[in-house]
């Protein structure tokens, strides 16, 4: 499965429409988000969760994501399940990652 990119209108969309999502919120100066950038997309092409869309947002470019982001930092990750948000915080590794995940599912 391919990552969307999105912005703070289509995630309220998007939440909605599809069961599962897990959101990435990265700024491009990052350096945790640059590390996991390749572990996010090697998840997202996992038969395992098929069933999850993955999301990628720049919270600089977003008004609500960069209010919640400025709180916490980066990498921001949040999962939700039929529309709402069940988990969110920050992440720095693949098995942190992965933990979220299994959790969603």
């Amino acid at each position: 499965m391919n990552i969307l990119e999105c912005d703070d209108n289509h995630l309220r969309q998007l939440i909605f429409e599809k069961e599962k999502v897990i959101v990435k919120f990265i700024d491009e100066t990052c350096p945790i988000c640059q590390r996991l950038a390749p572990t996010f997309t090697k998840l997202a092409s996992q038969p395992l969760y098929s069933d999850v869309t993955f999301v990628r947002m720049h919270a600089s470019q977003n008004p609500v994501s960069s209010k919640e982001v400025k709180q916490k930092g980066t990498p921001f990750f949040a999962t939700y399940l039929n529309g709402t948000l069940q988990e969110c915080g920050l992440l720095s590794s693949e098995e942190e990652i992965k933990q979220l995940l299994q959790r969603l599912n």
